[in-house]
């Protein structure tokens, strides 16, 4: 079976939604992200060793991101009381998150290191990140930085594909992103 075939069944088997592979150049990128993380709604920016500024600088991360000629898009969908259902927007934050550990296992038996995998806002694998205590990461070869923070544009990006942005009426869609090479199939 073809490595991106394979690629996309790890990720449905992990528990994604749906999954596709699309070429490298069609993923949206812009530095737009980074003034958004910047207004800090999500309490993370500066205080979370995954978010911004600690993930790098906004061009460099773009441009880590076009040096890959395949990525392979996987989502999760959940359902939701109601619009302003917001625990239940963590709650499947969290079981992303969940799904996203779960692929990166099988990543790397597919996949030579050297690939990328990012996951949904924020790191989430524990309750509270060590940053502002200036401690170290508890976990700095499992954690994940999210698409966005690298400047995907998960929108644009997803068009055109069979992922789906929105999902209907109250649900909550997350993202995750893996990077690689062809030859490294």
């Amino acid at each position: 079976m073809p490595i991106d075939e394979r690629l996309i069944q790890a990720a449905l088997d992990a528990g994604a939604a749906k999954a596709a592979v699309i070429p490298g150049g069609r993923v949206v990128l812009s530095s737009e992200f980074r003034d958004i993380c910047r207004s800090n709604a999500c309490g993370k920016y500066g205080s979370c060793y995954m978010c911004p500024p600690d993930v790098g600088e906004i061009e460099g991360l773009m441009d880590k991101v076009r040096a890959y000629p395949r990525a392979l898009l996987y989502q999760s969908i959940s359902p939701l009381e109601d619009s302003f259902d917001f625990e239940g927007m963590e709650a499947a934050g969290q079981s992303h998150v969940g799904l996203s550990q779960r692929l990166e296992a099988e990543l790397k038996a597919l996949l030579p290191p050297g690939y990328l995998h990012l996951s949904c806002g924020g790191c989430r694998l524990c309750d509270t990140c060590l940053k502002p205590e200036g401690l170290p990461c508890r976990y700095p070869d499992e954690a994940m930085a999210s698409v966005e923070s690298y400047g995907v544009d998960v929108y644009n990006t997803v068009k055109d594909t069979e992922l789906k942005y929105i999902n209907g009426q109250n649900t909550v869609t997350y993202f995750g992103m893996a990077f690689y090479h062809a030859q490294e199939a």
